[in-house]
C-alpha cells in the first residue's frame, strides 16, 4: 500500500482510474474479439433456402444450453456443478442491489433486487461450487492432464471478486474501504482478462450456437 496514503485513496483510485482502465480494455478488448468473428464472413450459400435461420438460430441457443443425456451420463459432476455456478454467479452479478445501482449509473437501467441474505447465500454456494470444480480438475486425471496454465488463470480470476466481496460484504478486513478496494480491483481483474482468455466464451458461445442453428435451419435439417 506504498503507493497510496490510505485505504480511502485506494479505495478512489480502484473507483476511479483503474475502473476506466480496465472498463476501456474489456471494451475494445470485446469489440476486437466479435470483429474477428464477423469479419470471418460466411460461405456464400448458392442453393435456395429451405427454411429460416432467425427462429432455428435461436432455438439452437436456447437447446444447446441444455445438457443431452449423453453428456450428463459422461460428466455428471461437471453438469450439476457447473448449473449451480452459473446461476448464483449470474444472481450475486445482477441482483445485488449494489451492484444493480453501478449499472444504472453506467447505463441509466435498473431492476429490482434481492435481499442480501439470499445473495450472500448464493454466493457461498459459488465459492464452493468453484472449489469442488478445481479439486475435481485436479484430481481426475484427464482433466488434470488437459488442463493448461489458462485454465487456472480463468478460474482464479473469476473465483476472486466471489472471495472479496464476501469478505468486504462481511467486513472481514479492516478497514472497510481497503476491503471494499480490494473486491472492485479483483473485478476489474477479471474484466482486463476476460477479452483475451476462454471467459470470451460467455459471449461467442451465442454466435457459434446461432451460426449453427441457422445454417440448419437454412438447409431445412434440424439442429
Amino acid at each position: 500500500m506504498e503507493l497510496f496514503s490510505n485505504a480511502n485513496d485506494f479505495l478512489l483510485w480502484v473507483r476511479g482510474d483503474a475502473f476506466n482502465i480496465a472498463l476501456s480494455i474489456f471494451v475494445i478488448g470485446v469489440i476486437i474479439r466479435v470483429l474477428e468473428i464477423v469479419l470471418l464472413g460466411r460461405k456464400k450459400e448458392y442453393s435456395e433456402p429451405r427454411g429460416s435461420e432467425w427462429g432455428p438460430g435461436l432455438k439452437n441457443i436456447v437447446s444447446r444450453s441444455v445438457a443431452d443425456s449423453g453428456t450428463f451420463k459422461r460428466a455428471p459432476f461437471v453438469i450439476v456443478v457447473g448449473y449451480i455456478w452459473h446461476i448464483c454467479f449470474f444472481i450475486v452479478l445482477l441482483l445485488f442491489v449494489p451492484h444493480i445501482e453501478l449499472i444504472h449509473a453506467m447505463l441509466g437501467i435498473k431492476w429490482p433486487g434481492l435481499a442480501s441474505q439470499f445473495i450472500d447465500a448464493s454466493t457461498v454456494v459459488a465459492i464452493a461450487a468453484m472449489l469442488g470444480m478445481l479439486w475435481h480438475r485436479l484430481t481426475h486425471p484427464v482433466l488434470k492432464f488437459l488442463s493448461t496454465y489458462e485454465d487456472y488463470l480463468v478460474w482464479l480470476v473469476t473465483f476472486l471478486p466471489l472471495l472479496t466481496g464476501y469478505i468486504a460484504f462481511h467486513r472481514m478486513i479492516a478497514p472497510y474501504p481497503l476491503a471494499l478496494g480490494l473486491h472492485i480491483l479483483s473485478v476489474e481483474l477479471l474484466m482486463i482478462v476476460f477479452p483475451f482468455t476462454k471467459l470470451m466464451h460467455a459471449i461467442t458461445l451465442f454466435i457459434a450456437r446461432w451460426y449453427t442453428g441457422a445454417t440448419m435451419g437454412r438447409k431445412g435439417i434440424e439442429s
